[in-house]
């Protein structure tokens, strides 16, 4: 679970690479299904696992959140949906939740998973922020679908690239310069020209910041350097992805 001042109601985690050490879950096993180099417990079908593998890992996580999860098909896109069926059948990554019947995921191996609740704790969301989504407007996209203050809401940043090891050309810093000025701040020269690394984690709080969200919490880890603990695509090329889910307990 996340370490945020969440309301109780409100239940929120990420997956990691592996179940060794899961003694605490509601489940029977600690070992995941999947094969290197997805090793162990990959939620995604899109990275070349055995289906039956994907299939039975994500059994695993259903009965840890005990409700059904929304899967999405992300495609770095700014769409954001609400979460109300198994497979929505079209392209999106963020996904919120209002009710106690569906719990909204996204899946992540670098990119920043950005988790949010109300206070009153019946709105929540988690959006996938890679740097095109990010710098394109994913957060605010997902922050245009609650219709309270958002001084009212608080956000948690997953597990990401760090920002020692992401590094990004000049492209990437356009992007984001052409939209917040600030953006500047989290970029500092890389070791050749045209070379910037990136502080996702810091983009991520500007933007959260600028639009009236104050209260941000997470943004602590590296999954570039974690291995142990976290699938990276930027490390390894072919890997697994690590899921962010959030949900409403029922009262």
């Amino acid at each position: 679970m996340l370490d945020w001042p969440a309301p109780v109601q409100v239940k929120a985690g990420y997956t990691l690479r592996s179940l060794l050490g899961a003694d605490d879950l509601p489940i029977e096993t600690t070992q995941g299904a999947s094969l290197p180099p997805c090793e162990d417990f990959n939620l995604a079908h899109h990275v070349g696992d055995n289906a039956d593998a994907v299939a039975f890992n994500r059994d695993i996580l259903q009965r840890v959140v005990n409700k059904p999860i929304c899967w999405l098909s992300q495609t770095h896109t700014t769409i954001a949906v609400k979460a109300d069926a198994p497979q929505l059948g079209v392209e999106a990554d963020a996904a919120w939740v209002d009710n106690d019947q569906w719990a909204a995921a996204v899946m992540t191996a670098d990119c920043l998973p950005v988790f949010f609740c109300n206070d009153a704790g019946d709105w929540v969301a988690v959006a996938h922020a890679g740097w095109r989504g990010l710098a394109g407007g994913i957060l605010g996209n997902t922050l245009s679908q609650y219709t309270g203050n958002p001084s009212s809401l608080m956000a948690y940043l997953g597990p990401a690239i760090g920002p020692t090891a992401f590094e990004v050309g000049d492209d990437v810093r356009d992007a984001f310069m052409a939209t917040h000025d600030q953006s500047a701040r989290a970029f500092s020269p890389g070791v050749k020209p045209g070379k910037w690394w990136a502080d996702i984690y810091a983009l991520a709080r500007m933007q959260l910041q600028h639009m009236g969200i104050q209260r941000i919490y997470g943004g602590t880890h590296c999954t570039f350097n974690e291995a142990d603990h976290f699938f990276s695509y930027r490390r390894d090329g072919a890997t697994g992805r690590m899921a962010n889910v959030i949900w409403i307990e029922s009262e």
